[in-house]
């Protein structure tokens, strides 16, 4: 009898013998011996799906003290190594990042040199340079760049540009709009804001507006010096229109120099906030996503323990909050946290680097699921 070329699944169909005198008992055998291969071969599986890393969960952190771009797997914090590594396509200060189209975009500052700022491209993927979607040398390259996000009406690249370099507070900053190809189509008209205008951080809202956190002039030697002043202000992205200003340091005392800013899942806007003197804390707030009130503050450290600030936020996995530490303190510096917005309780999931972390200046951070405008964690596979 011809030998039959047979699979796991069909085993016991296909390769049983015709006849036999205990046909029964070889049935049975056979039988037990199909349920023990699937069962392990299942196991099996599960063990594997169990062992890999989420890419769900793969959080990506732009890293200012080596100009790399670094992936973590949040569930544990493992260090997943360098997704851009350090310099590449002359990365020099990575701070702004959304996943959009099957690519990182990535807004470099090209810190310490005399170049523009530009906007790079990296393979969702890989981590391989694709190309610049707007170079330092093109002639609406944004002088010193922060945050970016894209959506509106015309799926375009928002990006806040500070507009400060080299202590040069007379120069105002910007937000522009850029296309899908790089094309420049304009900046928003923010002439009805009446004081200094140096954006840093930019999210659309549950409203469709853009809200873009704002800043006054920071250099010490300059007659309009406003270390306090903080501004969260809102565009209309399909006029290009200021609307109004949602909060202020006036109407929220503690809102001071923000930078990151995100909504949570109850359409409330939580930002960040840098103290305004040697006795006050660093901090995150969280603003009424309707009034801008005050509604709760979450405290980055308490005295006498060593500062530690945070240049951006974002909500991830769980509806958590993850804040990347900076500062001088070595004890902190490098941290990611994780924090639980409704009890304030956090987790370190990152060590210091001086602990073994792997983070040294860490900036900006997005998820694979972070949604490009609003930059919502999109919890769905």
């Amino acid at each position: 009898m011809k030998k039959k070329n047979c699979s796991l699944v069909l085993l016991a169909a296909l390769c049983m013998p015709r006849r036999h005198p205990n046909q029964e008992k070889l049935t049975s055998h056979y039988r037990n011996v199909l349920r023990h291969i699937l069962l392990s071969a299942a196991l099996g599986l599960s063990a594997l799906s169990v062992s890999q890393p989420s890419t769900a969960q793969e959080l990506f952190i732009g890293d200012l003290g080596d100009n790399s771009i670094k992936g973590f797997d949040v569930a544990g914090g493992t260090y997943l190594g360098a997704f851009v590594p350090s310099g590449t396509a002359g990365l020099k200060g990575p701070i702004g990042m959304i996943f959009t189209g099957g690519k990182l975009v990535v807004v470099n500052q090209n810190i310490d040199t005399n170049l523009s700022g530009e906007i790079l491209q990296f393979d969702s993927t890989t981590g391989t340079f694709v190309g610049k979607l707007v170079a330092s040398s093109d002639r609406n390259a944004p002088f010193f760049p922060q945050g970016i996000v894209r959506g509106g009406p015309d799926q375009g690249f928002y990006l806040a540009d500070v507009g400060i370099k080299n202590g040069q507070c007379a120069n105002q900053g910007n937000i522009k709009e850029y296309d899908a190809a790089g094309a420049f189509l304009g900046n928003l008209d923010q002439h009805r804001f009446t004081a200094e205008f140096h954006p840093r951080g930019v999210v659309f809202g549950p409203d469709g507006l853009l809200y873009v956190s704002t800043i006054g002039c920071l250099d010490p030697t300059d007659p309009h010096f406003s270390p306090i002043a903080g501004y969260i202000l809102r565009f209309n992205a399909s006029t290009k229109a200021f609307v109004d200003v949602f909060a202020s340091n006036s109407t929220v005392p503690d809102l001071h120099r923000p930078e990151g800013l995100v909504f949570d899942s109850a359409g409330n806007l939580w930002v960040t906030s840098f103290r305004a003197n040697t006795s006050d804390i660093d901090k995150i707030l969280k603003l009424d996503g309707r009034t801008g009130a005050l509604l709760d503050k979450l405290m980055l450290w308490t005295p006498p323990a060593p500062r530690a600030y945070a240049q951006a936020i974002i909500f991830g996995p769980g509806g958590n909050l993850y804040i990347p530490i900076t500062g001088g303190d070595a004890t902190t510096a490098g941290q990611v946290r994780r924090c639980n917005p409704t009890t304030k309780h956090c987790d370190v999931i990152v060590p210091a680097n001086s602990s073994g972390g792997a983070l040294q200046k860490p900036w900006f951070l997005i998820f694979r699921k972070s949604d490009a405008a609003t930059l919502n964690y999109e919890d769905k596979d």
